[in-house]
Order: structure tokens, then C-alpha cells, then sequence
């Protein structure tokens, strides 16, 4: 009886050069070159940052486009994933480092409002559980931004 080596490619990203689906791809037609024997399965991860949505699309779960607030205040484009009553959020696609113009910081004023509309918009579509991914954020607000857009209201202890 043979056994067949078979390898689980589980990548992250490489932040600013290749998605997770990328690297897992490369590694993947690297090892079947020099391994054709080899059985290779792929499934991009992520650290909870950028790059978490579309890890779980390759799980399986479906995109989900919403207009939502950004850091600055203005519309974005956001994705969450959704899979039966379980919704993926991902702070970085509403909240996120990567929707600041270069150069700009704003810690003061940067809001995590979107992330919460994102959250929001999963639980109107059915979903009961939220897996909520809080790497690659532009905001130190502490989740206040969200709370509200959940309908938090927020009290000053003076």
C-alpha cells in the first residue's frame, strides 16, 4: 500500500505585495513543481486584519457590499461575509488603515462608526453570531464609533 504526502498550504498575506490567495497560490505551484507526486490543498487565512473577508469567502462564506461610513467620515465600500447565521466583519474594510490618504493620520477624529454599520447590516441580513476582525484599524477610539452606529448612547460621567 502507497501513501500519498498530502500538504496544507495555509497562508497569510505579505502585506503591501500578495493576498493570502496569492502566496497560497505561489507556494502551491512551487511545491507541485518540485513535488508532482504531492497531494496540495490551499486555504488562504488571515490574522484578523486586512485580508480577513476574503479568507472567509474561500471558506465558503458569501461577500456582502455595504456603504459605509469610513475613518474620515465619508462613504466606503465595504465587504462582510456571511454563511447561515454566521457573519465575518473585518474592521480594516470600513475602519482600516489602507482607506487613509497617504500620509494622513487622523487619531483624533477617525471614527470606527462603519465598522458598527457593517455589523449592523450583517444582523439585518440574519446573521445571530459576528466574527469581528479588529487588525489593520485606523481609529483609537475604542469602539465608540461602532457602540453608536449600533445604537449605543454614549454618557459623560461629569
Amino acid at each position: 500500500m502507497t501513501t500519498t504526502t498530502r500538504v496544507l498550504i495555509a497562508a497569510d498575506k505579505f502585506k503591501g505585495s500578495l493576498t493570502a490567495a496569492d502566496v497560497a497560490e505561489r507556494v502551491t505551484a512551487g511545491l507541485r513543481a518540485e513535488h508532482p507526486d504531492v497531494a496540495v490543498e490551499s486555504l488562504p487565512v488571515a490574522d484578523g486584519g486586512d485580508g480577513t473577508v476574503a479568507a472567509a469567502v474561500a471558506g465558503g462564506f458569501e461577500a456582502r457590499r455595504v456603504r459605509v461610513t469610513g475613518p474620515l467620515g465619508g462613504p466606503v465600500e465595504a465587504l462582510y461575509a456571511l454563511r447561515g447565521d454566521t457573519a465575518v466583519v473585518e474592521m480594516a474594510a470600513a475602519s482600516g488603515l489602507a482607506l487613509l490618504p497617504p500620509g494622513v493620520f487622523e487619531p483624533l477624529t477617525a471614527t470606527t462608526a462603519g465598522t458598527g454599520e457593517l455589523v449592523r447590516a450583517a444582523l439585518a441580513a440574519g446573521a445571530r453570531t459576528v466574527v469581528l476582525g479588529v487588525g489593520g484599524s485606523a481609529t483609537n477610539d475604542g469602539g465608540a464609533g461602532m457602540l453608536t452606529a449600533l445604537g449605543a448612547r454614549l454618557l459623560d460621567a461629569t
